[in-house]
């Protein structure tokens, strides 16, 4: 019935297919010169780094190799943050990036049987974040970069009122018809045609979207609510079962003032796109579905 089944960790999505992400990762792990595991060639000394310590010491910067494709390098630290660009080449490993120092942030960001917590700041081919995780190196921080302490400041949060307008574009985008239903496809925005994908579109996540388990259980997207205080903007999960019966839809506003059904925004499959009253969650209703705050509205 809905989201696609490949987790996202928050993370851009690889184009690696054949023998599944963390094969291709083992591999080119081995081919990879040992220079890598040292840090590579120095490429030369950078500046103090945004985010520093006033009068820390400048850092060389080091040139590191990626594998896979799609990685997505952030404004901020947060891997929910806007992206600035994507480390896209036609085929993995062929690309390398440039490093002046990393990030703990404590979050940790997966990728087949690769974890890490720390984000990279990039001087090239784009100033920002990427994960380590997309860096082709044994460990799971880049070896011999400095970690600065804390993420610089977050971008301020999505509002209430631009999520909802966000939703309500794709029950029109498809010439004036509602955007198809699909776990497989992407829409012209970038973003996966199935209800998880919709509300990470609507929510300005990184594309392609992370699914419903992680709409429910990452708390650096949402975080519970009771279902009386519930407000235009925040979400009802069904996180539970599999691909075929997990759901999430937008809640807008309640219909009456006994709370007995409320209009949502939803992506549902045989359908597409939609805004119509429900009553997941509510007594009587879908009592698999639990409502959730996004973190991005600051309340």
């Amino acid at each position: 019935m809905e989201e696609h089944g490949t987790t996202q960790a928050g993370e851009g999505t690889n184009s690696v297919k054949p023998g599944g992400a963390a094969a291709r990762r083992t591999l080119l792990r081995r081919v990879v010169p040992v220079a890598a595991a040292a840090g590579l060639a120095a490429g030369g000394i950078a500046g103090v780094a945004h985010g520093a310590t006033p009068g820390a010491q400048q850092a060389a910067a080091a040139d590191f190799p990626t594998w896979g494709t799609r990685w997505v390098v952030h404004t901020t630290t947060d891997t929910h943050s806007p992206s600035v660009g994507m480390i896209d080449t036609a085929g993995p490993g062929r690309d390398r990036i440039t490093a002046d120092y990393q990030v703990d942030t404590g979050h940790r960001v997966c990728e087949g049987s690769a974890f890490s917590t720390f984000m990279a700041h990039l001087t090239r081919p784009f100033s920002g974040f990427l994960t380590v995780v997309a860096v082709d190196i044994p460990q799971d921080r880049l070896p011999g970069i400095p970690v600065q302490g804390g993420p610089p400041p977050q971008q301020p949060g999505t509002s209430r009122q631009e999520m909802l307008a966000r939703a309500a574009t794709w029950l029109t985008a498809d010439n004036g018809a509602q955007v198809p239903y699909s776990q497989a496809k992407v829409w012209k925005d970038g973003y996966r045609q199935d209800c998880s994908g919709y509300v990470s579109m609507a929510l300005k996540l990184p594309a392609p979207g992370t699914n419903t388990v992680g709409l429910a259980t990452d708390r650096n997207l949402t975080r519970p609510v009771s279902l009386g205080g519930l407000r235009g903007g925040d979400l009802l999960i069904d996180a539970t079962g599999d691909n075929n019966n997990r759901h999430v839809v937008i809640f807008e506003k309640w219909n009456n003032a006994a709370h007995s059904s409320y209009t949502a925004f939803e992506q549902r499959g045989d359908h597409g796109t939609d805004h119509r009253s429900l009553t997941y969650g509510l007594p009587g209703g879908d009592s698999e579905f639990k409502p959730y705050r996004p973190v991005a509205f600051g309340d």
